[in-house]
């Protein structure tokens, strides 16, 4: 076989659901920069013309009408080059998930995607239709006609073809099938959520594909926060016989990233270039990446100007207030302080032209100065620690702060309860209500604060206070995102003690010196997070094996038992609240701000878990622990 020398690209894109002109400027400037490259095929991620999350407006006739219309518009761009792209295709009343191949201008084909994605975060069963195996079909748009199915393409006399994001994680995959029609490029155009760790398995996925099947693999992912819960991390990879050719950086504040690689195709292909070695993944690296990256996303493109933050001096807001800190610090890194300003679409020419003359280490701190208001809100509760380790650290990242007390708000409430119940209110009987009434009244001022600055509040609960209600509806849960409601405490723990140690965020070693604590109830009682709950380590144990492992009590509490992690009765004793405690508060969990996707499973019920309101609440489970 005579060898046959393409040169393959992938390009990541940050898409926005329904933002035509966004979405399609950037797939624009990938051919613009594919074509400069003198590019073969360009592959492009998953559903980019409309971005990945349009949810139900994928049901919507007019949307498919309008996308095919952009469609037709990017085909005049494909001038010299072969572009993959995805988009969705109305034909009856199917609607399906397609990769469609230009060549040159022309319209060669649609592939259409066979294995839809219907667990954890996915829904695509309720818009989609899988396409059988083997067959391909006409269908009529626009006055002409274009083949669509399970297609087998030719660039250059070598043939291709596609597995589109499910489609490769099946047993079954039609990889399995293109090997025999003698396929020797696979192209994966993707919208494959981040989750810790998940670049490593997908990684594998196509460098042992393109071993198994004898063949090079292309695989373009989206990028970034794209709808406001799910983050992309906008993986490109080339791989060819088992070894990995080209990776690009992940998590990256571009609009467009694009990597491409000459590859060779014969008999015994030469691999000229390959990449031996990934580092082993940390996931406290990985989170800080998607954690700030997500902010930068959801701040500009909601048109907010900043955030603001209850700043109480605990674990979670801290970990809000670093990760504000760290998103501009990474995004002045990854596009320079003009490319950054311009970008966050928040500052005017003149403050621009500020930031953009200032020198280089002082610029960060003065744009979180105009990106992060902090406040303080004491009450004869708060203690000289919290107040001490929320204002060090607050001016030790540059933001704004201010401290205030809330004293005579809570006493106000307090009277007018008082007054029409006709007694005193108190700890005893009480404790609940008063606790409360002091988180609650913290809301308002803040978000007065946000409404001023026309900014985002940011909400602090953390996924293990969310598992068991551990929080105040419309107190410390009030906020427009909740960003870290999809980690648990523990791991917060040890990653503010990693972004001190080893990211420099030195103003964290108050905090990081303290026992969690509410501060709700009198110095007096010592309240602290686990004393009013269980240990973290073991919350997160039960939760994990309940709803991710899905096992029942029983098997839970078994599970435990041989693991040792607590005397037996303390672990029935564990069990029984964490399983009455989520029971209670899942419309707690309804409630709560958007919290973004970031580990292998969350517990949003507008994502990853669903849950009835009301139920059973486990009773009889409850009652047969032994």
């Amino acid at each position: 076989m005579e060898e046959t020398r393409l040169i393959l690209a992938g390009a990541a894109l940050n898409q926005t659901p329904l933002d035509w002109e966004y979405n399609l400027l950037n797939i624009r400037s990938a051919i613009l920069e594919a074509t400069t490259r003198k590019v073969d095929i360009l592959l492009l991620p998953e559903l980019c013309i409309t971005g990945y999350g349009c949810e139900d407006m994928f049901l919507h006739p007019w949307l498919a009408d309008e996308t095919f219309d952009k469609l037709l518009q990017v085909k005049e761009w494909c001038d010299g080059i072969t572009v993959c792209l995805g988009l969705h295709v109305l034909i009856g009343r199917e609607v399906y998930n397609t990769a469609c191949v230009i060549k040159n201008k022309e319209i060669v084909g649609f592939t259409a995607k066979q294995f839809l994605a219907r667990d954890g975060i996915h829904y695509e069963p309720r818009w989609f239709t899988p396409w059988p195996a083997h067959v391909v079909e006409e269908f009529e748009m626009k006055g002409k006609r274009y083949p669509i199915g399970d297609i087998i393409y030719e660039e250059k006399g070598i043939k291709f073809a596609f597995e589109i994001c499910e489609d490769a994680w099946r047993p079954n995959r039609p990889a399995e099938r293109h090997m025999a029609k003698g396929v020797q490029l696979i192209l994966n155009p993707s919208a494959s959520h981040f989750a810790l760790s998940k670049t490593d398995v997908r990684h594998r996925l196509v460098v042992e594909a393109s071993k198994k099947y004898q063949c090079a693999y292309l695989y373009a992912n989206l990028l970034g926060n794209e709808s406001g819960r799910v983050v992309f991390d906008g993986e490109v990879l080339i791989a060819q016989n088992g070894k990995l050719i080209r990776r690009n950086e992940l998590l990256s504040f571009k609009d467009v990233d694009l990597e491409c690689a000459e590859v060779c195709f014969g008999q015994n292909p030469e691999i000229a270039e390959t990449i031996e070695y990934l580092p082993p993944i940390d996931e406290n690296a990985e989170l800080i990446a998607a954690l700030s990256l997500a902010l930068f996303d959801y701040m500009r493109k909601s048109r907010s100007r900043g955030f603001v933050l209850s700043l109480s001096g605990g674990a979670d807001s801290s970990c809000c207030a670093v990760a504000v800190a760290e998103m501009v610090r990474r995004g002045v890194d990854f596009l320079g302080v003009t490319g950054f300003v311009t970008k966050a679409r928040m500052f005017s020419l003149k403050e621009a032209t500020y930031f953009e003359n200032m020198p280089q280490d002082q610029v960060v701190k003065a744009l979180v100065g105009r990106m992060l208001t902090c406040a303080y809100q004491g009450t004869i509760n708060s203690s000289d620690a919290t107040y001490t380790s929320a204002k060090e650290l607050a001016e030790s990242l540059g933001a704004v702060f201010h401290d205030w007390t809330i004293d005579e708000e809570v006493k106000g409430y307090t009277a007018k309860v008082e007054e029409a119940l006709e007694r005193d209110l108190t700890w005893e009987k009480d404790d609940l209500a008063l606790q409360n009434i002091q988180a609650r009244v913290r809301a308002p001022a803040i978000w007065m604060l946000a409404n001023i600055n026309n900014a985002l509040l940011l909400a602090t609960s953390n996924r293990s206070e969310a598992a068991v209600g551990y929080a105040t509806m419309d107190g410390d849960t009030a906020g427009s995102i909740s960003p870290i409601a999809g980690i648990d405490k523990a791991f917060v723990r040890q990653f503010l003690i990693w972004l001190q140690q080893e990211l420099g965020y030195l103003g964290l070693a108050y905090v990081n010196n303290l026992q969690p604590t509410a501060e709700l109830r009198p110095a007096s009682e010592s309240q602290t997070d686990e004393k009013d709950l269980m240990p973290y380590e073991i919350l997160n144990m039960i939760e994990r094996l309940a709803f991710y492992d899905r096992l029942s009590p029983q098997q839970v509490l078994e599970r435990l038992t041989k693991e040792n992690v607590a005397p037996a009765g303390k672990l029935k004793e564990h069990v029984h609240k964490f399983y009455t405690l989520w029971s209670r508060n899942q419309w707690k969990r309804e409630r709560y701000a958007p919290s973004f996707h970031l580990d292998d499973y969350n517990l949003d019920p507008r994502s990853w878990l669903r849950f009835p309101i009301l139920s059973g609440g486990f009773r009889e489970e409850l009652k047969h622990l032994k």
